[in-house]
């Protein structure tokens, strides 16, 4: 797609071009790489065979000789491969069809969206939306959300800096009202709401929001409870001490200057930031496309990583990292992210660090104790965790609930049983400090923290996203390497426009003073000059050869500072200027002397603001309250109408248990009571729910309801529980299917996800389970069709997926045709059951001869079964006595019938009824 025209010069042309790039390109990604992607069946929906390749329905199969069995199994394998190659042909045209289809879609939108907005006079909206929109896009990069690199302020808060200088509000100075601010604010630099403004500066003043605060806060500031800060009219404040890193150099032609919205006034495009205070006191904010969320660092250790790409700029991450290891958060904590963790974030810029609290336990008389937590994490509060412990003791029924759920019920006891009191002792003079008293002093320790930092906020995430504006003016994100590179490349440049700026004034001085020295030499006759000639000027440069600038500085001197005195004081001077001259010059004609002069400032800012890190880094597990449960057999049993409950122990007669009125078995799975028990809906949606959460086996259970968001009509099509790394078949009415691990079924999601993809008008089958070594050993599924077609292919020609999806072709099937069941088969065989004439139950099993007929490769069509009934389900022969592994897994298709009244027959060349 071509890049959208863009009007403005510059840093403002180049961000709008990246965004104009970033949200192109993702469409353009997305459409090309769905058009592109095939889907996952391997073959077609259909693909013609040749009638002669398969009997007639209900033929009798006629006896073969040697010879007449290979030339069928020739002529039948012959037309799997003309059917492979159809349908391979059949895919590949459907590909290359949609991949145009794409094409020309991404050239109709391009064509609408770009380009001039007016065409032949006539405005075109859908071009002056998508330019419009993008330029309000940048306009909130650039000038609301993103922190800039080189001095890590967004505008607002620039602004708020700039005018507090430049109206004398220093450290030293007293504070004024910040309403005064904030009008200020607004009439010179920021024609937008006061309440914006006057929110940015309370956090540039807030002590737990900003490492290192920018500004003084006097009266009511907020807290980190949440509580709002008070208004504007009441609240007073002033520079701090730091702020002066950032302001100190600003007239001293440091920086670039720009006019403010009505060109009235000057306001610094950055300021000259002598340390990257865009990881000091990090940032954070929501763009268009693109949000930030960069984390505050200690000073001394920042400092500490820019010298040392000063001396060493090929220094690699591992050495920065080992003089500054992670954040250091304004209110303490602990970082527990292992630090390999911690190095793959700062190399791409994103991740999460988790944090958590710290604390120390009191003795108490009697053997009593307890813990007392010092430090939150950043994103915790004191009020956010006594909430927490609220909600979890004092729960109430979630939405469209009518009681509690079983795990608030569970977490609820776990909690109580633990915990006796909590009580925030935090005040003026300690800041944070929550007390949590057991509920005897025989409660275990490190299991009573390790309870509190799982269940609430002492232990939680913090997100990384280092997206800022570069010196190029373009947003990106950035590692951690590329963030303090292009900071000293900005410090280098402004040191070197300072330098400049001053070696200009001082030359001017040189040139001045001289003048006066010659002067001095003949002061009688200057006198003389200025008091006879009409012209004093021309003749002053004419008799002594002045420069118009030494001629205007002599006319306008006073005469005490030609006194003999002040010729000392002029030769003091020069000497002064012109070694400071000669430093000027030796830093500009020098990188190496550059950089040693920006690496001095930066060790002398260190100096004076450095202090301790508070955050301490110390990897450690991540706190995981799992209630322990004994690992014993249990046998769950669902009813018909989706109550559950468990029974201890294995071989139970589920069917002699009692049920509600107008309820019954439904279906019993034998497990462990550490299993997860899982299930998928007829719209192939899966959930899974704790065995050890099941009611037990007296009564009727509690209703599937209970445990899981089961949407209106949804129902449960089969279930399973088990070993997790046993293998799964799911199979569908539209002839696809997969095979899976049990570990990949099972969800945390009480709303379940969607899991297999379903056709218009398809079913899911119920799932088959099946061991490694029975797929190793040859073990095939059998599918058969509404049409009587029977095929068996290896399940070996099936990889294992474990994302769920369309799944591959199974069966090949016609129009109006669907797979009615599936069943895990192996080499003896299957039984075929169905309904004779007269409805009645039918059941016969295919010897091996007649069984090897349906044996083909997957994506086939089958062959036709040689019944004269209908066939509705197929299973798999039962084990042999002693045979290793499981037993085949249960038939999928229609319900299980019973085994009364059924006749069997065995289908063979000869079929006869027994």
């Amino acid at each position: 797609m071509a890049k959208r025209k863009t009007t403005g010069t510059g840093a403002d042309a180049g961000a709008l071009d990246a965004l104009g790039s970033l949200f192109a390109g993702e469409d353009a990604a997305a459409r090309t790489q769905e058009a592109q992607a095939p889907e996952s069946v391997d073959a077609p929906e259909k693909a013609e065979v040749a009638p002669e390749a398969l009997p007639a329905e209900g033929a009798q199969a006629p006896a073969l000789g040697a010879d007449e069995a290979a030339e069928a199994a020739e002529a039948a394998e012959a037309a799997d491969q003309d059917e492979e190659a159809e349908a391979d042909d059949a895919a590949s045209e459907e590909g290359a069809e949609s991949a145009e289809e794409a094409r020309a879609e991404e050239l109709t939108v391009g064509a609408v969206t770009e380009g001039d907005p007016e065409e032949n006079g006539a405005l075109t909206l859908a071009r002056y939306a998508s330019q419009a929109y993008l330029e309000y896009a940048m306009s909130v990069v650039k000038s609301r959300a993103l922190p800039e690199v080189t001095d890590g302020q967004k505008p607002v808060q620039r602004r708020i800096l700039i005018d507090m200088y430049r109206m004398g509000l220093k450290f030293e100075g007293r504070s004024v009202k910040s309403a005064r601010i904030v009008g200020d604010v607004l009439g010179k630099y920021h024609p937008h709401g006061d309440q914006s403004v006057y929110d940015a500066l309370v956090r540039m003043a807030q002590t737990f929001s900003l490492r290192y605060p920018l500004l003084v806060a006097e009266g009511n500031f907020g807290s980190r409870d949440g509580d709002s800060a008070a208004a504007m009219r009441y609240t007073e404040t002033r520079l701090t001490p730091i702020a002066q890193l950032l302001l100190d150099e600003v007239d001293q032609g440091s920086v670039a200057f720009q006019p403010n919205y009505d060109g009235n006034f000057q306001e610094p495009v950055e300021l000259p930031a002598k340390l990257p205070f865009v990881l000091l006191n990090g940032s954070s904010g929501i763009a268009v496309g693109m949000a930030t969320e960069i984390p505050p660092h200690n000073l001394s250790e920042v400092a500490a990583a820019c010298v040392r790409l000063l001396e060493k700029p090929e220094a690699d991450l591992d050495e920065i990292l080992s003089l500054m290891p992670a954040p250091d958060f304004p209110c303490g904590g602990q970082i527990i992210t292992p630090a390999a963790e911690i190095r793959q974030i700062y190399a791409k810029g994103r991740g999460k660090l988790r944090v958590r609290a710290r604390w120390h336990f009191e003795e108490l008389a009697r053997g009593q104790w307890q813990l007392v937590v010092d430090e939150l994490p950043p994103a915790s509060s004191a009020r956010t965790v006594l909430d927490r412990i609220e909600q979890i003791t004092n729960p109430r029924p979630k939405k469209d609930k009518k009681s509690l759920s079983a795990k608030q019920q569970q977490t609820k006891s776990a909690m109580l049983a633990i915990l006796d009191g909590v009580r925030d002792e935090s005040g003026r003079d300690v800041k944070t400090r929550l007390v949590f008293e057991p509920k005897t002093s025989r409660v275990d320790r490190d299991e009573f923290v390790n309870h509190l930092l799982s269940e609430t906020d002492l232990e939680s995430n913090v997100p990384v996203n280092l997206v800022m504006l570069g010196i190029d003016g373009k947003p990106r994100q950035k590692g951690l390497l590329e963030i303090l590179r292009e900071w000293i490349e900005f410090r280098k440049a402004a040191v070197r426009r300072r330098s400049e700026a001053r070696l200009e004034k001082v030359l001017d001085r040189i040139h001045v003073l001289e003048g006066r020295s010659l002067v001095l030499l003949n002061i009688d006759r200057v006198i003389e000059i200025i008091r006879a000639a009409d012209d004093p000027k021309a003749d002053l440069m004419a008799e002594f050869g002045l420069t118009e600038r030494q001629a205007d500085d002599i006319l306008e001197i006073r005469l005490k500072q030609l006194a003999r005195l002040a010729a000392i004081a002029i030769e003091k001077e020069l000497a002064d200027l012109a070694k400071e001259r000669s430093g000027l010059e030796r830093i500009l004609g020098s990188d190496g002397v550059l950089k040693r002069q920006v690496a001095r400032e930066i060790e002398a800012a260190a100096k004076a603001y450095g202090d301790q890190r508070r955050t301490v880094v110390e990897e450690a597990a991540e706190a995981v309250h799992e209630v322990q449960t004994a690992v014993e057999p249990v046998t769950v049993v669902v009813s018909k109408k989706g109550f559950l409950r468990a029974r201890g122990g294995h071989g139970h007669d589920c069917s002699l248990m009692s049920f509600k009125m107008g309820d019954g078995l439904a279906q019993a799975i034998e497990c462990r009571s550490t299993d997860t028990l899982s299930f998928l809906d007829q719209q192939g949606r899966v959930y899974s729910l704790a065995v050890s959460a099941l009611p037990g086996g007296r009564g009727d259970g509690a209703p599937l309801s209970a445990f899981v968001d089961l949407p209106r009509g949804a129902v449960p099509v089969g279930w399973l529980a088990g070993d997790p790394k046993a293998a799964v078949v799911l199979a569908t009415t539209g002839g696809k299917g997969m095979i899976l691990r049990l570990a990949d079924i099972a969800t945390r999601l009480k709303a379940g996800r969607d899991f297999v993809k379903l056709g218009e008008g398809e079913r899911l089958l119920p799932p088959m389970t099946v061991t490694d070594e029975a797929i190793a050993a040859g073990a095939g599924l059998a599918c058969l069709s509404s049409a009587g077609r029977l095929l068996v292919f290896p399940l070996k020609e099936v990889r294992f997926v474990a994302s769920g999806g369309k799944g591959v072709a199974f069966m090949l099937l016609d129009a109006g045709e669907e797979m009615i069941s599936a069943a895990v088969v192996d080499e003896r065989g299957c039984i075929i059951s169905g309904t004779g004439r007269g409805g009645k139950p039918r059941e016969a099993q295919l010897s091996r001869r007649i069984f090897v007929q349906h044996l083909m490769h997957r994506a086939r069509r089958g062959r036709a079964l040689e019944i004269s009934w209908k066939a509705e389900v197929v299973a798999g022969l039962p084990p042999e006595a002693g045979s290793a592994g499981s037993a085949p897994a249960e038939p999928s298709g229609e319900a299980a019938r019973g085994t009364k009244s059924l006749v069997l027959e065995v289908v063979d060349e000869a079929p006869a009824l027994l």
